[in-house]
């Protein structure tokens, strides 16, 4: 009988689990369907929304590129939406070449100076693409010295009274000890990097007042200076260092600066059409000619040697630094002539530097409102300095320029720059194309479509208050809260 009993009481068991069994069932798919359905959005004040990443950066330092996940995020209609936000990926300008720095020499002196595992550390963190990374895709180097190297020099020095204008005695010898030992390094993290050389001065044998600081290109000189630059983009090519585009002459009227050389318009353009032009198609050079690298304040100097088609038809395009004028004057070249590219190639922080003051200024002027204008690039201007902001020139190196990065011995301190940069460098790679999107609210934007198909927008809060952001993009929204002042990137999926 107790057998009889354990058995039926058995079977009672057996069926209950599977009656258990089919109601689990049953309530995991009704689960399910309710979440495929709630997916595809239902009528009310909630839709579903893909996932997107934020970063960060509040002008106090509490957040630095602060990473906020957005997942399965909600807009609400309860929200107070201070700025709409209309992304239209189907509106495209410029193709992005890249956001970097300028390497000079004392840069490059620092960096070379660090142990080797130091060094590799910090080089990796600047240009490699990890977790940690930021990315820096573009590098402005000087083609000889620049008001940030120990002393002036030339790839051409010789005696006073002395010529060579056939160049028998050029040599890249002084940049065989730091610039390109350090670029060497760089390039195996980042082999697509894209170089940009800038001369500050001709060898001084070549200019009318036979001094680094100051002078114009003696006319007598153009062919021997023109086949400067080829012998120097060969012999960079032939120490495994492309170089992607050379600029005529930084800061063209500021002869003040040492080394430094003063080239109005009608020089420029002459010494490009008749001689640089010509000796690089002779010598099949395929390096961009990019005219100008002077302030925004002075539009009419690009655009007058471009309205020469027989210079125009050997330049890439013009680049422009901001100590003067407007970021929008670029547009204005542009206007003149869209066939040709902008590039924007240099802005200094001056030491020590006031983080919110930089930052607030460089994002809205450079990181947004350059690219807006048509750049296809932003530098700032020295990578890395010491303390002392050391070494420079005398007679009008830059005493105070303020590093990306501050090396002492095997550390680093990071700078202004460094954040303003990997705002964009970290999140915008170089192919990427600016897309359409509209400004509402005192909230800046930039947006590009990215190589992999992400979008990302870089988002600069002008207002004194914690502000929501909503962002459409075709039938997608998203919704983000950005704090007063605050500066974001989203990388929206």
């Amino acid at each position: 009988m107790s057998f009889y009993l354990i058995k039926k009481s058995g079977l009672l068991l057996t069926a209950f689990n599977y009656v258990l069994h089919k109601t689990y069932i049953l309530f995991a798919s009704f689960v399910i369907l309710s979440v495929l359905l709630n997916c595809k959005g239902q009528p009310g004040s909630e839709d579903t929304l893909p996932k997107a990443t934020l970063f960060s950066t509040s002008l106090d330092k509490s957040e630095l590129l602060n990473e906020i996940e957005i997942l399965e995020n909600k807009v609400s209609d309860s929200l107070s939406v201070t700025s709409n936000i209309a992304l239209n990926p189907s509106i495209t300008y410029q193709e992005m070449d890249g956001f970097g720095y300028t390497l000079t020499g004392g840069s490059s002196i620092h960096l070379k100076r660090m142990n080797a595992s130091a060094r590799t550390k910090v080089l990796e963190e600047l240009f490699g693409k990890g977790p940690n990374s930021i990315g820096v895709s573009y590098l402005r180097i000087s083609i000889g010295a620049s008001d940030l190297d120990e002393y002036t020099w030339s790839y051409n020095d010789l005696p006073p009274g002395k010529t060579d204008p056939d160049l028998e005695h050029f040599s890249l010898a002084y940049d065989t000890l730091y610039l390109i030992p350090v670029l060497k390094e760089i390039l195996k993290i980042s082999p697509k990097i894209k170089i940009m050389g800038s001369p500050w001065s001709p060898p001084p044998w070549m200019k009318d007042n036979k001094d680094t600081r100051g002078g114009s290109l003696m006319k007598e000189y153009y062919p021997a200076y023109a086949n400067y630059f080829v012998k120097y983009i060969k012999a960079m090519e032939a120490e495994g260092i492309p170089i992607d585009a050379i600029t005529v002459q930084n800061e063209p009227l500021h002869p003040g600066n040492n080394p430094s050389l003063l080239m109005l318009a009608k020089d420029q353009g002459e010494f490009v059409k008749n001689h640089l032009g010509p000796a690089f198609r002779k010598n099949e050079i395929s390096t961009k000619i990019v005219i100008y690298d002077h302030n925004a304040d002075r539009p009419d100097y690009p655009i007058s040697i471009l309205d020469d088609s027989l210079a125009a038809q050997y330049i890439d395009g013009s680049a422009f630094h901001l100590y003067g004028g407007t970021i929008d004057a670029l547009s204005e070249v542009h206007n003149a002539h869209p066939d040709k590219h902008l590039y924007f190639t240099e802005q200094w922080i001056g030491a020590p530097g006031n983080f919110e003051e930089n930052l607030s200024w460089h994002m809205e002027n450079l990181i947004i409102g350059a690219p807006r204008n048509w750049s296809r690039n932003v530098l700032q201007w020295n990578l890395a300095a010491d303390k002392n902001q050391e070494p420079h020139t005398d007679r009008g190196g830059c005493t105070r320029c303020l590093g990306a990065i501050t090396i002492q011995g095997d550390s680093i301190t990071r700078n202004p720059a460094y954040y303003i940069i990997a705002h964009a460098s970290k999140f915008v790679p170089p192919g990427s194309v600016r897309i359409d999107s509209n400004q509402e609210g005192n909230i800046l934007n930039v947006a590009y479509t990215t190589p992999d198909n992400k979008t990302v927008v870089i988002l600069q809060n002008k207002n004194n208050k914690r502000v929501t952001v909503e962002l459409k993009k075709e039938e997608e929204k998203l919704q983000i809260t950005l704090g007063e002042k605050d500066v974001g990137t989203l990388v929206w999926n």
